[in-house]
Order: C-alpha cells, then sequence, then structure tokens
C-alpha cells in the first residue's frame, strides 16, 4: 500500500525558496519512480519534475529547469522538491505521485503553494 502526504507548501514572495516533502507510509517506496505535478485554478495538470527509483535519473518541465531539484531519500521513505527563484506563476497545488517516470498511480492529496508579486 502506497499512501503519500505532502508538506511545506505556504506563501512566499518572488524570488524566495520552498522546500517540499513527500512521505510514503508504505513499505515499497524505493520500488517506484517518484513524481511532482502542479495544478493552478483553471489550467490542467503539470509535469513538474519525476525522479528513478535509485535516484539515479531526474527529469523536470521545462517551467521549472534550472530552478526546481527533485531528490529523494529510499531510507525516509520520502521525496522532496527544493523550488529556488519562485514566480508567482509556479503558484498551484503541488502533488506527489509514485509510480512510473512521469506518470503516477498513486497520489498525495496536494499542498498549496502560493508565491506572491
Amino acid at each position: 500500500q502506497v499512501l503519500l502526504v505532502e508538506s511545506g507548501g505556504g506563501l512566499v514572495q518572488a524570488g524566495g525558496s520552498l522546500r517540499l516533502s513527500c512521505v510514503d507510509s508504505g513499505r515499497i517506496f524505493s520500488s517506484y519512480a517518484m513524481n511532482w505535478f502542479r495544478q493552478a485554478p483553471g489550467k490542467e495538470r503539470e509535469f513538474v519534475a519525476a525522479i528513478s527509483r535509485s535516484g539515479g535519473s531526474t527529469y523536470y518541465g521545462d517551467s521549472v529547469k534550472g530552478r526546481f531539484t527533485i531528490s529523494r531519500d529510499n531510507a525516509k521513505n520520502t521525496v522532496y522538491l527544493q523550488m529556488n527563484s519562485l514566480k508567482p506563476e509556479d503558484t498551484a497545488v503541488y502533488y506527489c505521485s509514485a509510480g512510473n517516470l512521469g506518470s503516477g498511480t498513486y497520489w498525495g492529496q496536494g499542498v498549496q503553494v502560493t508565491v506572491s508579486s
């Protein structure tokens, strides 16, 4: 069973940073690639970043390349998203998901990130 819980969201000024965390309370975290997606009001869900099971490979959406970093700690069943140089257009609900690279089978409940200008 996979149960994903995100944390670390909040309100930040443009140019600031946040780090999101997603903990899997299941027992097979290292069996899944992990992803971050986001969805802004009135927009479709957007791929943000993905990381392979071992953490050796990472992938990013074009809009966050060079600003966001995905990482994972399999010993802690946790995936992270370090977000730097945040922009107002990064405002969205951020979701972590477990599954294949770029697609999720299991989803968290989401965490709000708001970037003020």
